[in-house]
């Protein structure tokens, strides 16, 4: 009922900045909470922000906070991640994540809906 699309990812150099997004059809997500999780294929699934549905209240990981920020536009059932600052250590695929009644921010498991993914590599 809810399909998410990621765009946004490519090649970028240590330092530079890169805005993802993520488009949501099928469904309105204005009350839903969305997340923006990364993997590599050494790492689990791993947590980097979220904004509730209102937009007034985000967390992020410290490993990308004040680098990133993530934002919503409900008008456009759309959510971004601006990165900013971007390191080699921030090489991974990102998804973006919807979720119904979310009380826990970082958990893979508090999200109903999942994009397809989109690439972001930043070279050493």
């Amino acid at each position: 009922q809810v399909q998410l699309v990621e765009s946004g990812g490519g090649l970028v150099q240590a330092g530079g900045s890169l805005r993802l997004s993520c488009a949501a059809s099928g469904r309105s997500l204005s009350k839903y909470a969305m997340g923006w999780f990364r993997q590599t294929p050494r790492k689990e699934r791993e947590f980097v922000a979220a904004i509730a549905w209102s937009g007034g209240s985000t967390r992020y990981a410290d490993s990308v906070k004040g680098r990133f920020t993530i934002s919503r536009d409900n008008a456009k059932n759309t959510v971004y991640l601006q990165m900013n600052g971007l390191k080699p250590e921030d090489t991974a695929v990102y998804y973006c994540a919807a979720g119904d009644l979310v009380r826990v921010w970082v958990l893979r498991s508090q999200y109903d809906y999942w994009g397809q993914g989109t690439q972001v590599t930043v070279p050493s």
